[in-house]
Order: structure tokens, then C-alpha cells, then sequence
């Protein structure tokens, strides 16, 4: 987990965002930020942890822009990665009991450690829980991209998205007032591939049929393919611009 301030200059470059435009959002008191003398600082875990929830709320035309810097700032790294290569079969399930939002924190949280991957349960579960505590990670339309409040590179042991479908929509405080039943949970050892990756999710939550064929599809190896599918389409349609 990363500690210590940025000032004006750096926080916005970690963002891709204008420096004047930054500010004004410290000046409004919309970003976490101290004031010292005429300067802003930013702390970077709140700036990250805002910098989430801004993007799940941001409009599609805007998200096609932040998702592109996501994708720039991945490939300086190992390149790109795919969704479906983050998903695995073992990780989908068709099928969650849960009935409110608590059991479907419990529900993913223990799919997720089913993989081997979560060095700490309790610690994901605490995580994840404190993030829907604060805002909630839900999209509208049906899907909700779960993820910890502050991104802690030690919580897994490698990159990995866990998928799971409730047997009915759950209240999980949308935007748009309905229930929920599509649930991703992020686990990212690599803060820019977590930012890649909750971007991509929200592109393809609102720029595809993901959430429709998810909810068709019959069992996890169906779901997995549905997956493959919209992602390949929606980049397909990317490159194409």
C-alpha cells in the first residue's frame, strides 16, 4: 500500500488529468487534498481510492478516454492484459445464494479465496466491505465491480477477477435505484492494472451486451466465453477509431 503526498504537478500526472482541473476539484473540496499555504498536496492511497470511485461514475464517452490512459500506463509495464485472461473457470459462479449485499461480499469473497490466490481472507473481506461502506461499487445495470477501499499489492499472490451471479438481483445502492446480480471482484497485485482493468469493466458494462449474455449464459464455462467474446468486440471496435 502506497504512503506519502504528491504535490499539484505529480498527483495529476498519476491521474492523466489536467493539472488546472485537479485543482479545482481540491478547491471544491471534491478530491482529498491538504492545502499548505497556495498549494495542494495529495495523499496518494486517498487520491487512488478516489480516483476509483470517480472513474465508476464517469460517463462512457469519458470512460473510452480514461481507459485509454489505463492501457498506456499498463503497457509500460508487461503489456496489455486481457479480462478474460485475469478470469479462470474456477473462478465463476452461475449461482450465488446471497440475498443482500453482506452475502454477496461473503459469497465473492470466498470464491475468490478458493483460488489459493488471497493471502488474507478476513483482510478482503474487511477490504471490500469498507469500499461499499464508503461508496458503493455498483454501475447500474445490473453490475457492480467490486474492489478494496485502499489497493494493497500483498493482499494476493498473483492478478486475478473472480465472477459470480446472484440467483435474483440484490439492493447494492446503484445509481440507478435497481438490484444487482452481475458481481466481478478485482484483485490486482499492480495498482495500474487494477485501474486498467476497473476501466475495461466499466466499458464493457456500459458499451456491450456483457450483462445481458452473462445472465443468459447456462453455466461457468458459458460465462467465461461471453466474457472472451465482449472483450475481443469491444477492442475490436476501439481499434477501429
Amino acid at each position: 500500500m502506497e504512503f506519502g503526498f504528491l504535490d499539484l504537478k505529480s498527483a495529476a500526472a498519476r491521474l492523466h488529468m489536467d493539472e488546472l482541473e485537479l485543482k479545482h476539484f481540491a478547491q471544491r473540496e471534491e478530491v482529498p487534498a491538504q492545502k499548505r499555504g497556495e498549494d495542494f498536496f495529495f495523499e496518494r492511497r486517498l487520491l487512488d481510492e478516489w480516483a476509483q470511485r470517480r472513474m465508476i461514475g464517469l460517463h462512457p464517452k469519458k470512460l473510452t478516454g480514461e481507459h485509454a490512459h489505463a492501457m498506456s500506463e499498463r503497457a509500460k509495464s508487461t503489456g496489455e492484459v486481457r479480462i478474460a485472461d485475469l478470469l479462470s473457470i474456477e473462478a465463476v459462479a452461475p449461482i450465488l445464494s446471497a440475498r443482500n449485499k453482506g452475502g454477496v461480499l461473503r459469497d465473492m469473497t470466498d470464491l475468490a479465496d478458493a483460488t489459493g490466490m488471497v493471502y488474507d481472507k478476513d483482510a478482503l473481506f474487511k477490504g471490500l466491505t469498507e469500499r461499499e461502506d464508503a461508496a458503493s461499487t455498483a454501475v447500474g445495470g445490473g453490475a457492480a465491480f467490486l474492489h478494496v477501499k485502499f489497493h494493497d499489492e500483498y493482499l494476493v499472490s498473483e492478478s486475478f477477477l473472480a465472477l459470480g451471479r446472484s440467483a435474483r438481483p440484490v439492493f447494492f445502492g446503484a445509481p440507478d435505484g435497481e438490484g444487482t446480480d452481475i458481481f466481478f471482484l478485482i484483485c490486482c497485485t499492480d495498482r495500474a492494472l487494477h485501474l486498467h482493468t476497473l476501466a475495461r469493466l466499466c466499458l464493457l458494462a456500459h458499451g456491450t451486451t456483457l450483462l445481458a449474455d452473462l445472465r443468459a449464459a447456462p453455466d461457468a464455462a458459458a460465462m467465461l466465453d461471453v466474457v472472451k467474446a465482449a472483450e475481443t468486440s469491444l477492442l475490436g471496435e476501439l481499434h477501429s477509431r
